[in-house]
């Protein structure tokens, strides 16, 4: 495929359930695993029956084998971006790690499971993804946060809770919630 064909497969609008399952099946080819931890904003797709369009943006999905975290770097290096899975599809996996998405320690008692034929995938509950992104932090991060606190999907009370769970050693829990607040605004919510 040429760069130009390339770039506007990469343009496709929203991934869809199909091919995140799709990229899931490659994934367990690759790493010879059976389950998987989901974690960015693409797990929408596994937490949500109808995930809002507006929070598809996203043309990867973050995720690494849940009993063998190592093996997310033969998934990013097989079907990564810019490889030719993703140059064929339009979409990829990003093989990340369980720091990746810092959550509070105890993320996994509100995780969901899922199913894709024999696959397992884990997923955070959603209050405990967006907070993920709240750490981030990036421009991208607080256009999803707002959309979700717009959607009324998350509520700033618990993001701001689920905040306060995490490590203040590690982590500026102060600004975060300062972060929240700003999103909560911009949203239009009133406290």
């Amino acid at each position: 495929m040429n760069a130009a064909n390339s770039c506007v497969r990469r343009g496709k609008a929203h991934m869809q359930r199909s091919e995140a399952e799709h990229v899931l099946r490659a994934a367990a080819a690759i790493a010879q695993e059976q389950s998987f931890v989901v974690v960015g904003s693409q797990a929408l797709l596994f937490l949500l029956q109808d995930a809002p369009q507006s929070l598809l943006v996203s043309r990867e999905l973050d995720l690494y084998p849940a009993l063998h975290p190592e093996k997310s770097d033969l998934i990013d290096g097989a079907i990564g971006a810019l490889s030719s899975f993703d140059d064929t599809f339009g979409y990829h996996a990003d093989g990340v790690g369980p720091e990746t998405a810092v959550m509070p320690g105890d993320w996994m008692q509100r995780a969901s499971l899922h199913y894709v034929g024999e696959l397992t995938v884990m997923c955070p509950e959603l209050h405990d993804l967006a907070l993920s992104k709240c750490v981030a932090g990036r421009e991208k991060d607080a256009d999803f946060v707002r959309e979700l606190l717009r959607l009324k999907l998350v509520s700033p009370v618990v993001l701001r809770e689920r905040a306060a769970l995490l490590d203040v050693a590690k982590y500026p829990v102060a600004q975060i919630g300062d972060w929240i607040e700003r999103r909560r605004i911009e949203a239009g919510l009133h406290s």
